[in-house]
């Protein structure tokens, strides 16, 4: 199959959304297929206003429409609700060619959090980008349902996964934990305003609480919360190793739509600590023992591999009674492979006539 992907976001930005999207199109790309990537590192852009690790595309649709048209696809996917996204979603549209989305980010609920704009007016734009689409590719039951009920109930499923050559429990705790109180919390992820992460830099903690990753918060973050030991942006083994050397990973984030630091952080042995929202509730359950579903599958042992609670802290506490065996074994159940398979079985009942973008 040739695939045509169009997505703003891209490396070099760290995030989930990137490396679900590059890890699954390299898994096609392994199995024989031929992937079109349409990102702003193909074009001139510019960064995002307060937010300069994400580039914004500068083109034109003729640009674009030429760009699809040569490389043939069978089968369009746009991930991304951005310029690029709506550069490709105009085209598709005009000239009848079926394309499928998926839905990544929570932006009605980043906006609110940043501006305090209405949430309601955002997903009007949300509901308009999707509904023309063949499918929208969704991680989790729950964020279906969510969309059903804005008007978008065309969804497919679409789960995540873990490379388990590199998050491991085998892995050496990270050097930087060694002179740290125990027990240590961990929080993975993106320093924004939108993760919440001051409610878990707030919270009632015996021991050290540690930050990886960067982003616009970081500094003013640090500058409140010295206590607390900020790595910066960490990847491959060293990223591995500071889940498999914390006590707790801590998810504090109640706008995201899955959560990939989680079941990252569990296959490393790590329990997870979230609010009882979408992603820490699809991928832990209410009870902490772990859900199936949407890709996962297979008896659950009824031990636990975390906690959820309104309270932040308490849920902390109460995860660090999880069996750090059981959180490995179930981490290890989210397949890329599977991943892959879903993806390429939603392209396989659109046709796009690539020749009618060049129109």
């Amino acid at each position: 199959m040739r695939v045509t992907l169009v997505t703003d976001a891209w490396a070099p930005q760290v995030n989930g959304v990137v490396r679900t999207l590059s890890t699954v199109m390299d898994i096609a790309t392994a199995r024989g297929h031929h992937v079109q990537v349409i990102s702003p590192d193909r074009f001139r852009s510019l960064p995002m206003p307060g937010y300069g690790e994400i580039r914004l595309a500068l083109t034109t649709r003729r640009t674009v429409a030429r760009t699809i048209a040569d490389f043939a696809p069978d089968a369009v996917h746009i991930a991304t609700e951005g310029p690029l996204g709506w550069l490709a979603r105009s085209l598709c549209t005009a000239h009848g060619v079926a394309f499928t989305t998926s839905f990544h980010t929570r932006f009605p609920d980043y906006v609110a959090a940043r501006t305090g704009m209405s949430p309601a007016l955002i997903w009007r734009i949300i509901k308009r980008f999707h509904q023309p689409a063949k499918s929208i590719l969704v991680a989790t039951p729950r964020l279906a349902e969510e969309l059903a009920g804005h008007g978008l109930p065309h969804t497919r499923p679409w789960t995540r996964g873990v490379d388990l050559l590199q998050f491991s429990p085998a892995r050496t705790p990270h050097s930087a934990f060694a002179s740290l109180e125990r027990p240590i919390a961990l929080h993975v992820g993106r320093v924004a305003v939108e993760k919440n992460i001051e409610a878990f830099l707030a919270a009632d903690w015996p021991g050290a609480k540690v930050i990886v990753g960067d982003g616009p918060a970081r500094a003013s973050l640090a500058a409140r919360y010295p206590d607390a030991l900020f790595l910066g942006a960490l990847h491959g083994d060293a990223l591995a190793s500071a889940y498999a050397g914390a006590d707790v990973l801590a998810f504090p984030s109640r706008t995201d739509t899955f959560g990939l630091v989680i079941i990252e952080a569990l296959a490393c042995g790590t329990p997870v600590a979230g609010y009882p929202v979408p992603g820490p509730l699809d991928i832990l359950g209410a009870d902490g023992l772990g859900r199936i579903g949407y890709g996962v599958s297979g008896a659950l042992s009824g031990r636990p591999v975390g906690a959820v609670d309104e309270g932040l802290a308490t849920a902390m506490h109460a995860a660090l009674d999880a069996d750090r065996d059981e959180c490995a074994a179930f981490g290890a159940r989210f397949s890329w492979d599977h991943a892959c398979d879903q993806f390429l079985a939603s392209l396989t009942d659109t046709e796009a006539p690539p020749e009618a973008l060049a129109a």
